[in-house]
């Protein structure tokens, strides 16, 4: 009897172990497959040319075309000023995100050269700036001398780098010849700037200006522009240069079959006013990169 009740024992010992190597099996392949289905993450993020819940606004459905266009889950995260971006694209913290032509060219030097711009709307191969005024007495850039200007952020194309470029090339010096220079900090806040008489003029880009016209942000009755400058490469969506080709080939992709004449695309479309998605590379940037050295901003 008691050989039969440790034979038992014995038996239901091993048993309960069989159990629970069985269990243990189980949960790590639930484990494992939980971890294949959960989608790769692609880091997005954009310079703070406007507020951010206005670049999550207008994230939002390019960012669901793009999960959907890639398989990967597509986690857009807003940045404090346009030198994390650049630095976040450097240090691997962001796969893609949306530069202006000077913050490329200084990703592109902080990379060593291995960013990618990949598309650019086919506005950004003509993109302007547009310097507004709610001073009735400016009227041409030179009219500016003596008076409070605003730019926007230091590091930006078309609120800052660019427009000075065109305002040297008209002999004038900012910080000669106007009274004070303020930065704004991006391009809607400049046009507040203005509209409050905290500058007698400033500069912004042109989309933006167009933007806030539309959506009657703006009062055109008092705030008006006076001078566009010459055209210039601006905007473009860069992928850090290690990401994995078939990746950026999804995404490449994914921007230029965006179609207008599709109701679902459009939206995507009109939100990043863009006529349509056309492929870039770095040599467009090649201006940008020579006025950003004549501007002293670049060694």
């Amino acid at each position: 009897m008691t050989h039969s009740f440790a034979g038992r024992m014995a038996a239901r010992r091993t048993a309960l172990r069989g159990l629970a190597v069985a269990a243990f099996a189980a949960s790590s392949l639930m484990t494992i497959s939980a971890h294949a289905d959960t989608p790769a993450v692609l880091r997005v993020s954009a310079i703070p040319d406007e507020a951010p819940t206005e670049l999550q606004r207008k994230f939002k459905p390019l960012g669901e075309y793009l999960s959907q266009a890639t398989g990967m889950k597509v986690v857009f995260t807003p940045v404090s000023d346009y030198a994390a971006v650049v630095e976040s694209l450097a240090t691997k913290k962001l796969d893609m995100a949306w530069l202006g032509g000077f913050t490329f060219v200084q990703a592109k030097i902080r990379t060593n050269g291995t960013a990618i711009p990949i598309v650019q709307r086919a506005e950004d191969a003509v993109f302007t700036s547009k310097f507004v005024t709610a001073d009735p007495n400016i009227k041409t850039l030179a009219d500016l001398k003596g008076k409070t200007f605003a730019f926007g952020a230091p590091s930006s194309t078309s609120g800052s780098l660019m427009p000075r470029f065109f305002l040297q090339q008209a002999s004038l010096n900012p910080e000669k010849d106007f009274k004070t220079v303020a930065y704004s900090g991006a391009h809607d806040a400049t046009v507040a700037f203005v509209a409050a008489g905290k500058a007698d003029a400033g500069v912004l880009n042109t989309s933006v200006w167009d933007k806030l016209v539309e959506s009657k942000k703006v009062d055109t009755s008092k705030v008006r522009v006076f001078a566009t400058t010459p055209t210039y490469f601006d905007y473009n969506w860069t992928v850090r240069g290690d990401l994995d080709p078939a990746i950026i080939k999804k995404l490449t992709d994914a921007f230029l079959a965006l179609d207008p004449a599709k109701p679902e695309h459009k939206a995507i479309m009109d939100l990043q006013r863009a006529s349509k998605f056309i492929a870039t590379k770095p040599e467009n940037y090649v201006g940008i990169e020579a006025a950003a050295k004549s501007a002293g901003l670049l060694k």
